[in-house]
Order: structure tokens, then C-alpha cells, then sequence
């Protein structure tokens, strides 16, 4: 490990203590935390809502400074969170519990000591295909080149699950392209690929403005079959998802799908008082974070606080509990 990075979580523990005393000092004595918080790719919805916050927390929090870093997603930032390299990231909720058990993606450098701070909202996973590709359900992307997402991704994991869950092999019966949503999107604008998955929120940008040029025209694929098998496998992690017919352009119905929460997440072994500074700049700040993206719109103290399969930060549920949001 370098001594850089010894350095900086030196200064990172050092300075989470500072957070909560910095009202008492004398201001020419207080010291400004720096933190980094792991978004995602431009064209979801992790990136400008990141963005936000950490604009929120530097305008809103005193003596803290935090900066949104672009990254390859949940996969990434669990990974940077165990390395030190940031205080805060956003990760699908999949991806998190197969990040503390060293699975999937995380099986080649194991467990990641990482926790959840927060439950944020629910993604949708996008499947979608240009009109005149032949693609009416995920079986029919056999034989089909499709952007399963960025290598390594929560977006791959979720895609190859479900593509088993419609009877195929995820490796040889799809032509695999590992492309980010936006590169997916352009991707199928050239017509290099006939589909791509996407695991994201509602709307997610680089998929809004596909849907709104209609070049080229383009279907949502349902995943509503392949979510039964894939709930059976994987219990509490996937939820049904109905996407609702405005939310893109073009959309001539309601489209049933595969949902899964999306979660702030945080070392587990962050120190507490910078957990509880964290959250107080979330929710002393509601109506700011409101403003930042459509799905932060979601966002209460009270859906924070909800169980999932994977454990929250030992502060941060202290901090439910004593909210009366959790017991």
C-alpha cells in the first residue's frame, strides 16, 4: 500500500473528528475535510446526482470540502471506498451484497469492507433494441451483438443473470460488447449493436435523449418472466418494476421489468462521527437534495432507513434508530 494513500486515511480519520468539533473552535483553527464521493458514468443518474451532493455538502456542511468523481460505477466504487480512495459512493444494491461477500465481480479481489448509508431508490433495468433488430423478449437476443455494460459492472452482473434466466448462455449465445450507457447508446445509433442493458434510474439522460430522437426507432424489452427465476436465485435483492409509459417518448405502454434499490454506500470502517456528519448533510439539506436529480426527489428519512440484505454502517444506524425510522 503506498504512503500516499496511508497519508490520506491518516488525514481522512484525523479529519473526521474534526467535522463535529469545528462548530466549538475558533475558525482560524478549523481545518477543511476533503472527501470524495464515487458517482458513476455521465450519462446515468449516480453521476448528477453525486455531483449534487457533494456540492451540497461543500456549500452546506461546515469545513467540508467534497468533490464527485466520475467513475465505472457500483463495481469501482465499492472498490475505492475498501482502497481509501473515497469516502462515499453510489452502488446498486446487487452489486453491494456481492461486494461484501466477495462474489461476482468481486470474486478476483474479494470482500470489500464496505456498508450502506443510505437507501437512495430503486433503478429500472433497461433492455433496449432497436425496433427493426427482431426483439421481443430476451430470448430473442440470441445470436444478437449486445452492450452488456461496462466491464466488470453491476450492469454486466444483472444482464448475465437475467440472460441465464431466459435459458441462455450469457458468454457464447450473445455477441458481447462492454460498453457505459452512453456508449451503448451510440452504439446502437451506428448500428454496431442491436441491443444493450442498462441498469438505471428513471429517467436515465443518455437513454431519454435515444427515446426522444427516435434515431433509431427503439423497444423496451420486458423482464418480467425472467425476474421470477432470477428472484428464486438471488432472494432480496430484485423487485418487480413497472415502467410507466411517459417515462420515455415513444413508449406506446406500460412496460413490466426487473427493479433493484440503489444505495449510498460507505467504508465499514469509516469513522462514526463523519457517518453522522454525512447524513446530517443529507437531511438537514432535504429540499436541496430534492432539487438535484428527479430520482433524489425519493429520497425521506424514512426510506433511508430500509432493511435490505445488506447491513448498514453501525453510525448510520444508530442514527435511524434515533431518528424513530428504524428499530
Amino acid at each position: 500500500m503506498s504512503a500516499m494513500l496511508l497519508n490520506r486515511r491518516g488525514l481522512l480519520s484525523a479529519g473526521a473528528g474534526l467535522v463535529l468539533t469545528a462548530l466549538s473552535a475558533p475558525a482560524r483553527a478549523q481545518k477543511r475535510v476533503r472527501m470524495v464521493v464515487a458517482t458513476g458514468g455521465t450519462g446515468g443518474v449516480f453521476y448528477p446526482y453525486g455531483g449534487g451532493l457533494a456540492k451540497i455538502f461543500s456549500e452546506k456542511v461546515p469545513n467540508l470540502q467534497a468533490t464527485a468523481q466520475v467513475t465505472g460505477g457500483s463495481v469501482d466504487n465499492a472498490k475505492l471506498l475498501h482502497a481509501g480512495e473515497a469516502e462515499l459512493g453510489f452502488s446498486t444494491l446487487d452489486s453491494t451484497y456481492d461486494a461484501i461477500n466477495g462474489l461476482g465481480a468481486y470474486e478476483q479481489d474479494g470482500k470489500q469492507d464496505v456498508a450502506v448509508l443510505a437507501v437512495l431508490y430503486d433503478s429500472f433495468l433497461h433492455v433496449v433494441a432497436s425496433k427493426d433488430a427482431g426483439i421481443n423478449r430476451i430470448a430473442d437476443l440470441k445470436g444478437k451483438r449486445v452492450s452488456i455494460g461496462s466491464a466488470g459492472s453491476s450492469t454486466e452482473s444483472i444482464a448475465d443473470r437475467v440472460l441465464a434466466a431466459a435459458g441462455l448462455d450469457p458468454k457464447t449465445d450473445v455477441t458481447r460488447d462492454n460498453l457505459g450507457v452512453a456508449e451503448s447508446v451510440g452504439a446502437l445509433k451506428d448500428g454496431k449493436v442491436a441491443a444493450f442493458f442498462w441498469i438505471g434510474g428513471v429517467p436515465t439522460s443518455a437513454v431519454r435523449d435515444l427515446a426522444t430522437t427516435g434515431q433509431p426507432p427503439i423497444s423496451f424489452i420486458p423482464a418480467d418472466a425472467e425476474l421470477a427465476v432470477v428472484e428464486k436465485k438471488y432472494p432480496g435483492l430484485y423487485r418487480p418494476f413497472l415502467l410507466k409509459k411517459d417515462a420515455y417518448a415513444g413508449l406506446s405502454g406500460d412496460v413490466a421489468g426487473l427493479g433493484i434499490a440503489n444505495v449510498l454506500i460507505v467504508s465499514a470502517k469509516a469513522e462514526d462521527s463523519l457517518i453522522t456528519t454525512m447524513l446530517d448533510g443529507l437531511f438537514n439539506n432535504l429540499d436541496e437534495v430534492h432539487k438535484v436529480h428527479p430520482e433524489a426527489r425519493k429520497l425521506s428519512l424514512a426510506t433511508a432507513a430500509t432493511k435490505t440484505a445488506v447491513p448498514f454502517h453501525p453510525a448510520a444506524e444508530a442514527y435511524y434508530k434515533a431518528k424513530g425510522v428504524l428499530k
